[in-house]
C-alpha cells in the first residue's frame, strides 16, 4: 500500500509542475532547467512505483528499498515527494503576492511595480534553486538504487485479481438472510419481457454477503426446478469475452475440450449447449465498467425465439456495474440485524460457521478463553488486528485497490474523522481541493465539478452512503469497515487527537482535535512541522487558550498548512500573525460569534480558496477580503445594512457566495455584476432584504440561486428591456423557501433560464396566491415542488405543455391536493402525464 500512495503523491506534484503557469516558469528563469530535470526524474520513479509494489514480495532487497523510501516519509529531511509539492506551491504563492502588487500599487512598492513584469525577485528564485538542487539530488539516490532492480515502467491500470467462488453453500450456516432470498427468488419468478435475459444485480460492500446471497437462492430446490440449467461463474477482475465463454461451456459440459476454440466456434459451441434452454446464470464479483464488453457477452446470450424465459444474477459492489448490465434497480443488500450479528459471531467463536466481518473477529476470538484476550480485540481497531487473506481487511482492500489513485487519495483522507461522522459533501470537496488531492479539471469543468464527481463515484462503489440530499449539498456516511480500511491506507497520515493522546506518528499531516476536555494543545503536536490540515471539533468552549495557542503553532510550526477549521470558537480576534499562512487555502470561522473584525493581515492569505464568514460577529466586511484573489467559495455574516461595493476585477474565481444571517442587509453590494464565475448565490435568513438587484441578469454562469427566510423581499423583476427578451442565462435550479410576502416570481431570471432550470422548489410562501402563465416557457423544467403554499389553487393552465417534468410534488397546499389528488381531483388529468407525483395534505 505505500507505493500505491507515494505513487498517488509523485502523480499529484507532477500535475502541478505541468500546470505551472509558464510565464511563472520564464520569469524564473535561474530555476527553469532545475524544474525540468525534477519533472523528469519524477516521471521515471512514477512508473516504476507500482512495478516496485507488484515485485518487492518476490524481491527481498527490494523490499528494503521500499522500507527505505517508507522510512524517508517519516523524517523531515528527508520527505521528499512532499518536499517538491511545498516547492512548487512556493512558485504559485510567490506569483500570487506578485499579482496583488501590480493589482494594488501603492508608494512603498514602486520598485515591485517597474520589475513585476520582468522577474520574480532575485532572493525568491536562489531560494527556490537551492531547494530544487537539494530534492533532485535525493530523488537522483532513489533512482540509482531502484535501477538495479530492473523495473519496468508501467501505466496506472489496477492489477487484475482473479479469486474463486463456488456455488454451494450450507443452509444451515446462512443466518440473516431468508427475507433477501425470498424476494431475489420472486424477482426470477417474474416473466421477462425482452429478448435480452433479465438481469438481477445484488449490489454492497465487500464482505457484506452478496455471493453468500447468491448461494443461498442458487441451491434453493424452487430455484432448481424453475431453471433446468444452472451455471455458476466466478467473474472476477478480468471479464474477457473468450475466458467467460469458456467457463460457461465447461460449466455446462466438463467434457467439452474449447481451450483452443476462436471467439466464433466458442459462440457456435455456446448456441449448441445452450439451445434455447431456460437458464440461471449466476456472474459473482463483477468489477467490469466498459459496457461494450458487457453487450458483446449479453448479445450471445440473448433469445432466439421471442421473450427470454432465462435469467441473470450478477454481484458487484459498484451500482455503476449494476446499471451498465441491468434496467433492473439493483438489490441493495443491507447489514445483519444485531441479533442476527450476534447469532453469527457466536457460531464462529464457537466454532461453527459466518459472513465475512463476523467470521474476521469470530475467528479471532476462537480457543480464547482469557478475558483480557477479548478485551484487547473489543478495543482494537480491526484493521491492527492479524488477518488472513480472506478476512474482512483484505477483502476490502480489493475494493481500494481497484480505485483509480486519485480516488484513493481521497478516501483516505476521509478517515481523518470519527467513525459515524456525518459528512457534509460541500465541505469535504472543500478540504480536498486544499490539500490538491482533485485531479486538474477539463475544459469547461471547475475544481467543483471534479469533486463532485469523485463523491458519485465512492457512492456508486458502495463505499460511502448517501443520507440526505438538500439540493445544494448532501450529507453521507462511511460505514465502520470503510473507515477502517480508510485509516489503514491513510499510512497514518490521518490522527484524531484526545485530551488522553500521548504520541503522535512524524508522519501525521492531518490532525483532527476533538475533545472537551481538551483546554490546551497538546505537548505532542509542539514537535511537529508537517501539518497540513487542522480542524477542532468539540473542543472546550469556555477557554480561549487551546484556540489561541493552536494558532500560534500554526503560525511558528506549521508553514505549510492548507486547512484550517476553528468552528464555533469562543475566539474574539485572529492575530495579525495569521498572514504568515501563505499556503492556507481553507479557513472556516463559522459560528465564532466573538469576532468582530478581522486582522490587517488577512489579505496576505492570498493563497485562500474557502473563507467561511457565516455566523461571525463581523459589523462589516473589510477591503481587504476583496484583495483574495483565488477565492472559490465565501460565506459572510455582518451586521451592516449595506456590503461595500464589489470592484471589478475582484473575486473573479467565486464560484460560491451565501450571505447568511445578515439580518439588517437592506440590499445587495453593488458591482455584483463584476462575479462572472459566480455559479451558487445564498441569501439565508436576510430579514430586511427587499429585493435582487437587476445587475444579476449579466451572472450567465449563475447555477443556483437559493432565498431562505427573507421575509420582505419582493421579487418582481419583470423585462423591462429589449434585451431583456433575449437573456441567456444558465440557472438549473431556483428555491424559494419561507419568503413570507412572496407576491410575484423573478420573471427576469426565471424566463432567461427557460432552457437551462431544472429544478423549481417554492416553499412556505404564504402570501402567494398564482402562478404565473409564463412559467410554462421552462421547458427544461423536470421538478416542481410546492408546499405550503395555503392560498394557491391552481397551477397554470397548460401545465400538460412541461413535457421535461418529471416529478411534481405538492405538500400542505389544501385547494392544490384536492383539485390534483390522483384518478379523483378535477384535475388530475392535466397532470397524469408526470412520471411521479407526490401529493400529501
Amino acid at each position: 500500500m505505500a507505493e500505491t500512495f507515494l505513487f498517488n503523491i509523485a502523480e499529484r506534484v507532477l500535475a502541478k509542475i505541468v500546470h505551472l503557469p509558464l510565464d511563472e516558469v520564464r520569469l524564473a528563469f535561474n530555476v527553469k532547467t532545475d524544474l525540468k530535470k525534477l519533472e523528469d526524474t519524477m516521471i521515471s520513479i512514477k512508473t516504476v512505483l507500482l512495478d516496485a509494489e507488484r515485485q518487492q514480495h518476490q524481491n527481498e532487497k527490494l523490499r528494503l528499498c521500499m522500507w527505505k523510501l517508507s522510512v524517508a516519509r517519516k523524517r523531515v529531511k528527508e520527505d521528499i515527494f512532499y518536499d517538491a509539492e511545498d516547492v512548487i506551491d512556493d512558485f504559485k504563492c510567490e506569483a500570487l503576492r506578485k499579482q496583488d502588487a501590480i493589482n494594488h500599487p501603492n508608494i512603498n512598492n514602486l520598485k515591485v511595480r517597474v520589475l513585476s513584469s520582468f522577474c520574480l525577485p532575485l532572493s525568491f528564485s536562489l531560494k527556490m534553486s537551492h531547494k530544487i538542487k537539494d530534492i533532485n539530488g535525493r530523488l537522483g539516490e532513489l533512482a540509482t538504487e531502484w535501477n538495479s532492480f530492473d523495473l519496468r515502467q508501467c501505466n496506472d491500470s489496477r492489477h487484475v485479481f482473479r479469486r474463486e467462488t463456488i456455488s454451494f453453500v450450507d443452509s444451515t450456516d446462512v443466518i440473516g438472510r431468508d427475507e433477501d432470498k425470498e424476494n431475489i427468488i420472486s424477482m426470477l419468478m417474474k416473466p421477462s419481457e425482452d429478448r435480452n435475459v433479465p438481469v438481477i444485480p445484488i449490489v454492497g460492500i465487500g464482505g457484506l454477503g452478496k455471493t453468500t446471497l447468491a448461494q443461498f437462492v442458487y441451491n434453493d430446490d424452487r430455484v432448481t426446478s424453475l431453471f433446468p440449467l444452472k451455471i455458476w461463474i466466478c467473474v472476477s477482475e478480468e471479464f474477457d469475452l473468450s475466458r467467460l465463454l469458456k467457463l460457461i461451456i465447461q460449466s455446462i459440459n466438463k467434457e467439452e475440450n474449447c481451450d483452443d476454440l476462436t471467439l466464433e466456434a466458442l459462440h457456435a459451441c455456446l448456441r449448441s449447449l445452450l439451445n434455447d434452454k431456460k437458464f440461471l446464470l449466476v456472474l459473482d464479483d463483477v468489477w467490469n465498467e466498459n459496457q461494450a464488453k458487457w453487450v458483446e457477452l449479453r448479445n450471445l446470450l440473448r433469445s432466439t425465439d421471442g421473450f427470454s424465459p432465462s435469467k441473470i444474477i450478477v454481484t458487484t459492489r459498484s451500482l455503476k456495474v449494476a446499471s451498465i448490465m441491468s434496467s433492473i434497480p439493483p438489490y441493495i443488500l443491507k447489514g445483519l440485524s444485531l441479533d442476527d450479528c450476534l447469532t453469527l459471531f457466536t457460531k464462529w467463536a464457537f466454532n461453527e460457521g459466518v459472513p465475512l466481518a463476523l467470521r474476521t473477529l469470530g475467528s479471532l476470538l476462537f480457543q480464547k478463553t482469557d478475558e483480557s484476550d477479548w478485551i484487547y480485540i473489543r478495543e482494537s481497531e480491526i484493521w491492527r488486528l492479524e488477518q488472513n487473506e480472506n478476512d474482512i481487511l483484505p477483502e476490502l482492500k480489493l475494493s481500494y485497490k481497484h480505485l483509480p489513485s486519485h480516488l484513493q487519495r481521497c478516501l483516505a483522507f476521509l478517515s481523518l474523522y470519527k467513525k459515524d461522522e456525518i459528512y457534509y459533501s460541500d465541505k469535504v470537496i472543500r478540504l480536498w481541493m486544499a490539500n490538491g488531492l482533485l485531479e486538474y479539471p477539463n475544459p469547461n469543468q471547475e475544481w467543483e465539478d471534479v469533486g463532485k464527481r469523485y463523491l458519485n463515484e465512492l457512492l456508486s462503489r458502495c463505499l460511502i452512503q448517501k443520507e440526505k440530499d438538500f439540493c445544494l449539498y448532501f450529507t453521507f456516511k462511511m460505514h465502520d469497515l470503510v473507515h477502517d480500511l480508510a485509516l489503514d491506507v491513510s499510512q497514518k497520515e490521518c490522527k484524531i487527537v484526545n485530551s488522553e493522546t500521548e504520541t503522535v506518528d512524524e508522519n501525521v499531516r492531518h490532525l483532527l482535535l476533538c475533545d472537551e476536555k481538551l483546554v490546551e494543545v497538546p505537548r505532542v503536536l509542539r514537535e511537529m512541522k508537517n501539518v497540513k490540515t487542522i480542524i477542532i471539533q468539540d473542543a472546550s468552549k469556555e477557554s480561549k487558550t487551546i484556540h489561541e495557542s493552536l494558532i500560534n503553532l500554526c503560525v511558528s510550526n506549521f508553514k505549510y498548512l492548507r486547512a484550517l477549521e476553528l468552528r464555533d470558537s469562543p475566539l474574539t480576534a485572529l492575530p495579525n500573525s495569521i498572514g504568515a499562512l501563505k499556503h492556507l487555502r481553507d479557513l472556516d470561522l463559522a459560528k465564532c460569534e466573538g469576532i468582530r473584525k478581522l486582522p490587517r493581515s488577512l489579505y496576505k492569505l492570498r493563497s485562500l480558496q474557502s473563507l467561511n464568514l457565516g455566523g461571525t460577529g463581523l459589523k462589516q466586511l473589510p477591503d481587504s477580503v476583496q484583495r483574495l484573489i483565488e477565492l472559490r467559495h465565501l460565506e459572510i455574516t455582518v451586521k451592516a445594512e449595506h456590503l461595500k461595493e464589489i470592484r471589478a476585477g475582484c473575486w473573479t474565481s467565486l464560484q460560491y457566495l451565501k450571505l447568511n444571517w445578515c439580518i439588517g442587509l437592506e440590499c445587495l453590494p453593488e458591482g455584483m455584476q463584476y462575479l462572472k464565475s459566480l455559479r451558487t448565490l445564498v441569501l439565508f435568513r436576510c430579514g430586511s432584504l427587499v429585493s435582487l438587484p437587476r445587475s444579476l441578469k449579466f451572472l450567465t454562469k449563475l447555477e443556483h440561486l437559493e432565498l431562505v427566510r427573507c421575509f420582505r423581499i419582493n421579487l418582481k423583476m419583470e423585462l423591462e428591456e429589449e434585451e431583456d427578451k433575449d437573456l441567456q442565462l444558465s440557472l438549473k435550479t431556483f428555491s424559494l423557501l419561507g419568503l413570507d410576502d412572496l407576491g410575484d416570481l423573478p420573471r427576469l431570471l426565471l424566463q432567461g433560464s427557460s432552457s437551462t432550470l431544472q429544478q423549481l422548489r417554492i416553499k412556505h410562501c404564504l402570501e402567494l396566491s398564482v402562478l404565473p402563465v409564463w412559467l410554462l416557457n421552462l421547458t427544461s423544467l423536470r421538478e416542481l415542488e410546492i408546499s405550503s403554499c395555503h392560498y394557491l389553487s391552481a397551477l397554470p393552465e397548460g401545465i400538460d405543455r412541461l413535457t421535461n417534468l418529471r416529478k411534481l410534488t405538492i405538500r400542505g397546499c389544501p385547494e392544490l391536493s384536492k383539485r390534483y389528488r390522483k384518478n379523483r381531483g378535477e384535475d388530475w388529468h392535466k397532470i397524469a402525464h408526470i412520471r411521479k407525483v407526490v401529493i400529501k395534505d
